[in-house]
């Protein structure tokens, strides 16, 4: 089977040839990897297996001057500092007004250039699962937006305004990902979009307040993916065991980056009560196996997640993160991948 074959096999709860494999990266681990193994990006790609690749519109709007100290911006004018992504140094609707918020500075979807994105997909032939769409962080963009305690404040005091301040983020959204669909959909295979709904502990909101208030717009993105014959996978990360019904019930095809190690994520659970209707993505720990283990042990850790997710198909492998950080060893990865290559053949 070619890999996306493979792929859309899983997405079917069928079993294919093999579990595929899924290979997200911080900049960091890519650069330590690749010198590492002396491998280009591609080379790298092809050595762990990866049965994915992604395509992306390019930003052309305006350039913004950013603070001292600053490293980035989003689209919704929010400054980020820090480490990798960063946080938020600015809260720019803290304190607005309903009409302040239907008034603010909405970015132009006109600011990503999707001419590109069919042709760079077309790159590898059909032979990989390609990823496409725009990332889509609303819960992310409103939590900055406002701040944490503000937005949650607001879904009690006014939700006329949190629905407003979601319905904005959202058709930036949805409008970008149209036209990147309207350009390339035949060429893509999955819609992929990312919000963290969980902590370590558990979900960061209840599920009346998610389906108040987060649940119709993941639907409105999910109908987009469907309504151009797309699979749709969220990022997802921390304890949000909780919210997979109400994400089942709006179409999700596929959930990234399962953390065992989060409160209610045990794999046995999620697979005897979710696996045949949604397709989990991740499930073996970025913490304490791929960074605190050895060669060793992620191969004996990465058997086991196997075992247990594999059956049935409706299974990729790879780490519970959306990008391997650069403290975790490389021999660690290759040895994950060998394992996954290994242990995640299914029988004829």
């Amino acid at each position: 089977m070619t890999s996306r074959e493979r792929v859309l096999a899983a997405f079917e709860h069928v079993e294919p040839d093999r579990v595929p494999a899924w290979c997200g990266s911080s900049e960091e681990f890519w650069a330590k990897a690749t010198a590492a193994l002396g491998l280009d990006d591609e080379g790298l790609r092809v050595r762990f297996g990866d049965d994915f690749r992604r395509v992306w519109p390019r930003y052309v709007g305006p350039e913004f001057q950013l603070s001292p100290g600053v490293h980035s911006r989003t689209p919704f004018g929010i400054e980020r500092s820090g480490v990798g992504y960063g946080m938020a140094m600015n809260h720019p609707l803290a304190g607005a007004t309903l009409d302040e918020v239907h008034d603010y500075a909405w970015p132009d979807p006109s600011w990503m250039d999707v001419s590109g994105v069919r042709a760079d997909a077309q790159v590898w032939g059909g032979r990989y699962a390609i990823l496409g769409g725009d990332w889509a962080p609303f819960w992310h963009d409103a939590l900055e937006l406002l701040g944490m305690e503000e937005l949650y404040l607001k879904m009690y005091d006014e939700p006329e305004l949190v629905d407003a301040l979601f319905g904005h983020v959202v058709d930036y959204y949805a409008i970008v990902s149209q036209q990147i669909f309207d350009a390339a959909a035949d060429a893509i295979d999955i819609f992929f979009i990312g919000n963290d709904f969980g902590s370590q502990t558990g979900p960061l909101l209840g599920e009346d307040l998610f389906r108040r208030y987060v649940l119709p717009h993941l639907a409105r993105l999910t109908d987009l993916g469907h309504a151009y014959d797309l699979k749709v996978m969220l990022h997802c990360c921390g304890g949000f065991a909780p919210l997979i019904p109400a994400m089942i019930e709006v179409g999700l095809d596929g959930l990234h980056a399962i953390q065992p190690s989060c409160h209610g994520m045990d794999l046995g659970g999620l697979k005897r009560d979710f696996g045949d209707r949604v397709l989990f993505n991740g499930c073996i720990d970025s913490h304490h196996v791929l960074i605190e283990g050895t060669p060793g042990s992620v191969r004996d850790a990465t058997r086991e997640v196997l075992a247990i997710m594999k059956p049935g198909g409706g299974f990729v492998a790879g780490a519970s993160h959306d990008a391997i950080l650069e403290e975790t060893p490389v021999e660690n990865v290759v040895a994950m991948f060998d394992a996954i290559r290994e242990f995640g053949i299914y029988d004829a």
